[in-house]
């Protein structure tokens, strides 16, 4: 953490973080992000560890697309208090304000959170969340078995249960002194699954055709991106990759990301840099071999972008890694 800026109304700060840093606000796995604006990644976030379980809450300040894949002894309970001014999602289905979310270990997770959104989590061991999903015979509801199930809380007693759980907790987060209760992980967790029960279909989002068109059009693309950075990436070849026109290329980016393709791929370079940049040994490694490896060949250009984006230089960054010790 590098620097802080006030909210206003909201009375919260947020501090600017390294991009690596905030990537491990999950710990027990790395979420990968790319930004999807200038504002640097800036947030206000308060964790504690508690009866093996990690309790987090997150006021974001910038939009970005994140990536992670837990851990297979690892489950996910979290809460959307507020969705900012651009919607947040989960492999394209939209996540408004006031849904919870239960994340299983099984393949990668893929995210969009918009600025001014707000989510408490907690990373649980998966052993206890399984206990309490096999002691109230979840199975039959369909809610273990699928990786993510996502559900906008309702207003009967469970929901306004989690609702006020999931407050009081964020609430507990953000003050000087958290304490939490010996029963608090398991209270949670019951909470969550007896509301995720209670919730109908109807509160449950669902992805319309066109926008999960859009989605898997979007994801085939970003593969394509991640796995030919190194060179010169053309858009008639993302487009023939996603398996649609430029146009429809260009509107599912919009759609999802309120971004151009060309300017994602740009950020994407950016914050591979970024996170290389962050863990390289600048002894071994120097700024120009790091941002050619992402397809970066304009130093000049490379370098006055990411000081926009991050606020120093790229060998600002390489100096402060773990390793840095030498000269880029």
């Amino acid at each position: 953490m590098v620097d802080e800026v006030s909210l206003g109304k909201h009375d919260e700060v947020l501090r600017a973080y390294d991009l690596v840093s905030l990537g491990g606000v999950l710990q027990v796995c790395d979420l990968e992000m790319v930004l999807l604006d200038d504002n640097g990644p800036r947030a206000d976030i308060h964790s504690l560890v508690h009866d093996e379980a990690l309790f987090c809450t997150v006021q974001c300040g910038f939009r970005f697309r994140g990536r992670f894949m837990l851990p297979v002894d690892w489950g996910l309970l979290g809460f959307v208090h507020e969705t900012g001014a651009w919607e947040s999602w989960c492999h394209g289905t939209v996540l408004p304000s006031g849904s919870a979310v239960t994340v299983l270990p099984e393949g990668i997770t893929e995210i969009a959170v918009g600025a001014g959104a707000c989510l408490t989590l907690m990373l649980v061991p998966l052993r206890r969340l399984q206990r309490k999903l096999s002691e109230i015979n979840l199975r039959g509801a369909g809610m273990p078995g699928h990786a993510l199930q996502t559900f906008v809380v309702g207003d009967d007693s469970w929901g306004q249960h989690l609702v006020a759980r999931y407050r009081h907790l964020r609430e507990s987060l953000a003050s000087q002194e958290c304490v939490l209760g010996d029963e608090e992980v398991d209270a949670l967790i019951d909470i969550h699954v007896q509301a995720a029960q209670s919730a109908g279909a109807a509160s449950r989002p669902v992805c319309s055709r066109g926008r999960r068109a859009y989605y898997l059009m979007l994801q085939r693309a970003e593969n394509f991106m991640r796995a030919n950075m190194r060179r010169d990436i053309y858009i008639e070849e993302i487009c023939e990759a996603a398996g649609g026109s430029e146009r429809a290329l260009r509107y599912a980016f919009d759609h999802l990301l309120g971004t151009s393709p060309k300017r994602y791929l740009s950020m994407l370079r950016l914050c591979a840099a970024c996170r290389g940049l962050s863990m390289a040994n600048s002894t071994r490694r120097s700024v120009k071999a790091i941002a050619l490896s992402c397809g970066l060949w304009d130093l000049s250009r490379f370098a006055e972008n990411y000081r926009r984006v991050f606020g120093e230089l790229p060998r600002d960054t390489l100096m402060r890694s773990p390793m840095g010790s030498g000269t880029a």
